[in-house]
């Protein structure tokens, strides 16, 4: 807008009330000066008396509210002639004389619905006072005690002749009843009435709602038009315009909102609206008011375009394909390129699903999101489904948190099919299968059921919910063998959930502990590699692995299997000490040296130069503190070396006060307190001078492993 210290368009806007009656002229202070520009109600005229009398007969008083930026009165040239005002268009403008046509305007005016010096925004003053503001969009002030050049209405009520002006008297008590401002059948609609004085910006949004409801259409100041006297809902909808071209979709949003409020049957509005949601993100909610904008209007060609290419990116080429050629009309060459691109892939990667080539299904996908669709939830699911039957979960988990929401669900899309089933009971469908792989079975056996009831005909439904049930009960029923110490029966049972799932990590996972107890450790070794290649990151696999490879005295994988538990439970003190122990016994069977090792503890701390050299020069990690216990930065880090020395109990912690060791200090070249080095079977692999909390335990962490 012209003035740029006021709020965004949508801001204003919220503070005016587009529905209200006419301002309380009781509340009104009637005396205005030149330029204030503030239209006065038009009264009709008699001949006027001596100039100090009191006047019977109305005279007329005029003035333009148009965006020329001159803001004066313009009087009848004739108050004797009796000749009722005109109003031209929405703008406010009185006109005296002889009546005009609706097409025509008086030399040298303008109409308001072209652009000023004021800032009106195509054809909506939104400055209170008719009047033009200057350069910088301020509003200009009426002086005060200064009378027009023609009739003024008095705060008492009395008229008096323009041409015989006095000082003005201090206003009169305002009365107790409404001042009759003419007789007759005249409309008191037009214009917008202020008070004077609203000369700060402030001020002027203060009287937006006022201004607002002067562009009332019809003019009538009875009846449900009269009384709502709203803006046009396409001034409104021009104004969101401005706001989508320039990337404002939230006040672009607000707007159309309001143009539709005041025109709920308009078609375009609600299609700009979902040009507004779509650049917010909120797809869903876009296609949902183009389908209301083609309801509102079978024929409305820009609504069809835009949902053709909204439900392209869902990845509903059928749907689209019949709003995209509506009627015979011809899409834009890019759209249409896209709608090809899409369709092409989503019929490979349909085919070789269908074939179980579930590498061409992940790859023709992902380039079908790519080529567009790329808000389509079941093309994600796709992916999740193929890395799924890839034996590749870790990479599914990612996919779940990035499936795009659309809620809510078009109603073009509930009916459409993906990949041989309906689309909706699709998105269930992998679901289930995906709970099931991560163990919840319970999750899985629900979404089953919701895809069964959304697609009740559907013999891969079926299959899966079948499946997912007899799965689940097979792995409760080993869970509860388990509890009760009846291994080998658990086994079985979970054997047989094995048979109907072979690719279940989880319960491959169960019945390695099965075997673990019942001393078997190669069997128990090999299913926990079976859940591994389907779930590498999968723990308790890993942990019960460990476990029998100690059994088995195959220290080496052992001690592998815990650094990667290490990673994964980095304050896990249980995982510690066994890959302490680990250590140890890898160690001994290849005849290294593994005195003075130990296992937790307090932080020690070095007594002189000899004790210092044992230390770091024995196995394992030692992590060695250089301090001066009277500075405060040594205080605040000694405090969490002790917190570390709890979370890492297989890493030697020691601290030197160099005050009390100079001759170490100086062997270490340590110049600065305070001072950690990082030593590793006797040699130092890393120094840090000063270190935060996190930059300290993320060195020891990393050379823990």
């Amino acid at each position: 807008m012209a003035n740029s210290g006021m709020e965004t368009v949508a801001d204003r806007l919220k503070e005016t009330d587009l529905i209200g009656d006419k301002p309380d002229f009781r509340e009104l202070d009637l005396v205005s000066g030149p330029g204030s520009g503030s239209p006065v109600s038009p009264l009709r005229t008699r001949s006027s008396g001596p100039a100090n009398s009191s006047l019977t007969a109305t005279t007329t008083t005029t003035t333009s509210s148009s965006s020329s930026s001159s803001g004066s009165f313009r009087t009848n040239p004739n108050p004797n002639l009796n000749s009722n005002p005109v109003l031209k268009g929405h703008s406010g403008e009185l006109e005296t004389g002889s009546v005009r046509g609706p097409g025509r305007t008086r030399p040298g005016h303008t109409r308001s619905g072209s652009t000023g010096s004021m800032g009106s925004y195509s054809g909506l003053n939104l400055y209170p006072g008719g009047g033009s503001g200057n350069s910088n969009g301020s509003v200009n002030s009426p002086p005060l005690n200064v009378l027009p050049t023609g009739n003024i209405i008095c705060p008492s009520g009395r008229l008096k002749a323009a041409h015989h002006s006095q000082p003005t008297a201090p206003p009169a008590r305002r009365p107790t009843r409404p001042d009759v401002l003419g007789s007759g059948s005249v409309n008191y609609g037009h214009g917008s009435i202020m008070r004077s004085g609203g000369s700060t910006a402030s001020e002027a949004r203060g009287h937006v709602a006022g201004n607002v409801r002067g562009h009332v259409s019809g003019g009538g100041s009875g009846g449900d038009k009269g009384r709502r006297g709203s803006i046009d809902g396409e001034e409104v909808k021009r104004m969101g315009n401005e706001q989508y071209r320039k990337g404002n979709f939230g006040e672009a949003l607000y707007l159309y909102d309001r143009a539709i409020s005041i025109s709920p049957g308009n078609a375009a509005y609600r299609s700009n609206r979902a040009a507004a949601l779509t650049g917010l993100g909120r797809v869903g909610e876009a296609v949902k008011e183009c389908e209301e904008a083609v309801r509102l209007d079978p024929s409305y060609g820009r609504a069809h375009l835009r949902l053709g290419s909204l439900l392209i990116r869902l990845g509903q080429v059928e749907v689209a394909k019949k709003h995209l050629c509506y009627a015979g009309q011809q899409p834009e060459a890019p759209e249409l390129l896209k709608l090809q691109a899409v369709e092409k892939h989503l019929i490979r990667c349909s085919d070789a699903r269908i074939m179980g080539d579930w590498k061409t299904t992940l790859r023709e996908g992902n380039a079908a999101i790519s080529a567009g669709a790329d808000y389509s939830p079941q093309l994600f699911l796709c992916r999740a489904e193929s890395l799924l039957k890839l034996q590749q979960l870790d990479d599914v988990e990612s996919i779940l948190s990035n499936i795009p929401k659309i809620d809510p669900m078009p109603q073009c899309c509930s009916h459409s099919k993906s990949f041989g089933m309906l689309s909706e009971a699709y998105l269930f469908y992998v679901r289930a299968q995906i709970e099931m792989a991560l163990g919840r079975f319970e999750n899985a056996v629900s979404s089953a059921d919701k895809a069964g009831k959304i697609d009740p005909r559907n013999v891969d439904v079926a299959k899966l919910l079948n499946t997912v049930k007899q799965v689940s009960r097979a792995r409760a029923r080993g869970n509860e063998l388990f509890k009760a110490e009846r291994f080998t029966e658990a086994c079985a049972a979970y054997g047989e959930g094995l048979r109907l799932d072979p690719s279940n990590s989880v319960i491959y996972g169960n019945r390695a502990a099965c075997w673990y107890k019942l001393a078997m450790w190669e069997k128990s070794i090999e299913d926990c590699n079976h859940a591994l290649r389907i779930h590498p990151n999968y723990t308790k696999a890993l942990l019960r692995r460990a476990a029998a490879n100690n059994k088995l005295e195959r220290w080496a994988e052992a001690v592998r299997d815990y650094e990667a538990l290490r990673k994964e439970l980095p304050q896990d003190s249980e995982v510690a000490e066994s890959l302490f122990h680990a250590q140890i016994a890898l160690k001994k069977s290849r005849g290294e040296e593994v005195l003075n090792m130990k296992f937790g503890g307090d932080v020690e701390e070095i007594t002189g130069l000899d004790h210092f050299r044992a230390t770091i020069s024995s196995p394992g990690l030692s992590v060695v503190h250089f301090e001066n216990p009277s500075i405060t930065e040594c205080q605040r880090i000694s405090c969490f070396l002790d917190t570390l020395c709890s979370r890492y109990p297989s890493i030697n912690f020691v601290k030197v006060d160099v005050e009390g060791n100079a001759d170490i200090a100086d062997s270490e070249s340590v110049k600065i307190v305070p001072t950690f080095k990082i030593y590793k079977n006797g040699s130092r692999v890393k120094e840090i001078i000063n270190p935060t909390n996190d930059v300290l335990e993320a060195s020891v962490r990393h050379y823990s492993l």
